[in-house]
């Protein structure tokens, strides 16, 4: 079995060394490693040729500004029977592709499999991604891989079998999200896909409020565009199920969490109150399971997180839904410091 990576980039002079060599660092080594360099304009191109021959490097000239269109152009010189999809901004665990290699040797007719996102340390937005993401993976994902639903194969954590993935998924650019096409169309086409916690990646998530809210509304945004194109994926009781709890119980939360206080200000606060003992619960647990003490102590912030997320929501749906406002519009969010991700990889 050849085992393939591909690492779309763009001026990622701050992480892309540090990503490379988390590939080349693996337990299993890897069969090639393709970097498609997208019309990077700082030192990425300088520090991809200090690799050598150990990556192949596919230069594209001018960006073009969409993370899809790079994996397209590096899809054709990929030559291993898998594929696993990564970013410029992510560090596999040492131990990435021997997991993935043993879930396809196990399991023939696998055609994918989605693995374990962890948020670098940085700051209260980082500790809080985190929650976000002990949640989302130990509990949901697990979940949906119970009713064979997996919602989404993460697009820093995801590996693929190549000639699957060239006959039925395939890049139409028309989302801002297209690790959840790629998820759709394995789904709608009864493929298998399996969620393993032990294929694990550490990514670097915005730092800024701002950043963080633009993330959010490319995350929503495409949300609600794969909806919306992808609709037949409703076509089982489970898929139906797990996308009502997404996206109609979310619709329902999040406009209760602002009409509450215009209707009844005491239940509100009682709702909170009860609320805040969950998140704090929430944060003792992450603390423990990642013995991480911030995680608790910035847990009370994630609070100020439920109303952006909430509000992001909202205002995505009005955009793609009610309005069909569609926006395709790429955003990147600024990456750590050398120095400072030296060190978030200590943890």
């Amino acid at each position: 079995m050849r085992i393939s990576i591909l690492i779309p980039c763009h001026n990622e002079e701050r992480s892309i060394e540090r990503c490379v060599k988390s590939c080349l660092e693996q337990t299993r080594k890897p069969d090639e490693i393709i970097v498609v360099n997208d019309g990077s304009t700082d030192k990425t191109a300088q520090i991809l040729a200090g690799f050598g021959d150990q990556i192949k490097v596919a230069n594209i000239e001018k960006a073009t500004g969409n993370k899809s269109y790079a994996q397209e152009f590096g899809l054709q010189f990929i030559t291993g029977d898998i594929f696993i999809a990564t970013d410029g901004d992510t560090f596999l665990d040492k131990d990435f592709v021997k997991t993935i290699e043993e879930d396809f040797l196990a399991e023939p007719k696998l055609a994918a499999v989605g693995g374990y996102v962890r948020s670098l340390k940085y700051n209260w937005l980082t500790a809080c991604r985190e929650m976000d993401y002990i949640l989302g993976q130990d509990l949901y994902k697990v979940a949906q891989a119970s009713i064979d639903f997996l919602f989404v194969i993460p697009g820093c954590a995801g590996a693929f079998k190549t000639d699957i993935f060239r006959q039925y998924i395939k890049f139409d650019h028309d989302t801002l999200t297209e690790d959840l096409d790629f998820t759709y169309k394995l789904h709608l086409n009864y493929f298998k896909i399996k969620y393993n916690k032990k294929a694990i990646c550490y990514t670097q998530d915005p730092f800024t409020l701002g950043a963080y809210i633009n993330q959010m509304r490319r995350w929503f945004g495409g949300g609600w565009q794969n909806l919306i194109k992808n609709f037949r994926i409703a076509n089982r009781p489970a898929n139906a199920l797990e996308l009502s709890l997404m996206y109609i119980e979310g619709l329902i939360f999040s406009s209760c969490l602002f009409i509450f206080p215009l209707v009844n200000i005491l239940f509100f606060e009682r709702f909170m109150s009860a609320y805040c003992v969950f998140v704090l619960m929430l944060g003792l647990y992450c603390s423990i399971k990642r013995k991480r003490i911030d995680l608790l102590l910035f847990s009370p912030l994630y609070l100020v997180l439920v109303f952006i997320n909430s509000w992001v929501f909202l205002e995505q749906f009005v955009k793609e839904v009610v309005l069909g406002r569609k926006n395709l519009d790429w955003f990147k969010p600024e990456r750590f410091k050398n120095e400072e991700m030296n060190l978030a990889q200590k943890i």
